[in-house]
């Protein structure tokens, strides 16, 4: 969803198709346009989650922001979205705001995650409620976190590391070569090793229509592609996870997301 929609327009739309969280941009996905903050449609949507139960939400940054970029110009653009979004995410306090860590275009894995971690110790600051979220990534082309280790090096730069978490993207992961189809448990006790289960604060569910190792990320709806119903209903169950947060990702429209709900939901309730 998007900030466009409204904030409680969001939230009783997630209410209308049985979901209690919701993943909403912080502005174009695509873009750096923004609109301006309407406080009284924020408030309204925090009274609304406390009423209705909701659990945590999470903002997901635009794609084009790049916190590794080459072009400083780029990357100062970056770090001001940033900075921005989460002056934002505090009028919606103690929630999350994920992005893609960023894509280091030449200058090697190195150099890129040293600049992620850079950027946030310049935007990260120890009063902040919001909780920022590095994402799981395929590690296709230039792309950083596609890896544990990866994601764990930024997260050992970070000053203020209480402030910083992690979020689990089915097809992502997948697509980078973790195996949730066949071992699970094997990929779950890994990303515990490097990075801490402790640390995980949310999953994307989306199944994936590419092969295992592939690292092209195209989701696909739950049960329509190469990951499977039978794969995610795990994950969504597991004890480690049962509790975090689920966003679907699925190419779909408000009717799709219901019917993935009521799927889902019918299985683990079931």
């Amino acid at each position: 969803m998007s900030v466009g929609d409204g904030f409680l327009e969001m939230g009783t739309v997630a209410t209308s198709i049985n979901a209690n969280t919701f993943q909403f941009f912080t502005r174009n996905p695509r873009g750096g346009s923004v609109k301006p903050i309407n406080t009284d449609d924020i408030l309204n949507l925090n009274d609304y989650m406390k009423e209705m139960g909701f659990a945590k939400v999470v903002a997901h940054a635009p794609f084009i922001m790049n916190l590794a970029a080459k072009e400083e110009s780029k990357r100062e653009y970056a770090i001001n979205v940033l900075t921005d979004d989460i002056m934002r995410m505090e009028l919606l306090p103690d929630n999350y705001y994920n992005l893609h860590p960023g894509a280091h275009t030449g200058q090697g894995a190195e150099v890129g995650i040293e600049k992620i971690a850079d950027a946030l110790n310049r935007v990260i600051y120890e009063e902040m409620t919001t909780t920022v979220l590095l994402e799981t990534m395929t590690g296709k082309g230039s792309e950083i976190g596609g890896t544990f280790e990866e994601l764990r090096q930024i997260y050992d730069k970070v000053h203020l590391k209480d402030k910083v978490g992690f979020c689990l993207d089915t097809c992502h992961i997948f697509d980078g070569g973790y195996d949730i189809v066949n071992d699970l448990e094997g990929v779950l006790s890994e990303f515990d090793r490097v990075i801490g289960l402790d640390k995980l604060k949310a999953i994307h569910l989306n199944d994936s229509m590419n092969v295992l190792g592939s690292k092209k990320d195209r989701h696909a709806k739950i049960g329509e592609g190469n990951i499977g119903l039978e794969a995610l209903v795990k994950v969504i169950t597991h004890p480690s996870l049962k509790d975090l947060p689920f966003v679907l990702e699925t190419p779909n429209d408000v009717e799709g997301y219901a019917a993935e709900i009521k799927l889902l939901r019918g299985i683990c309730n079931g």
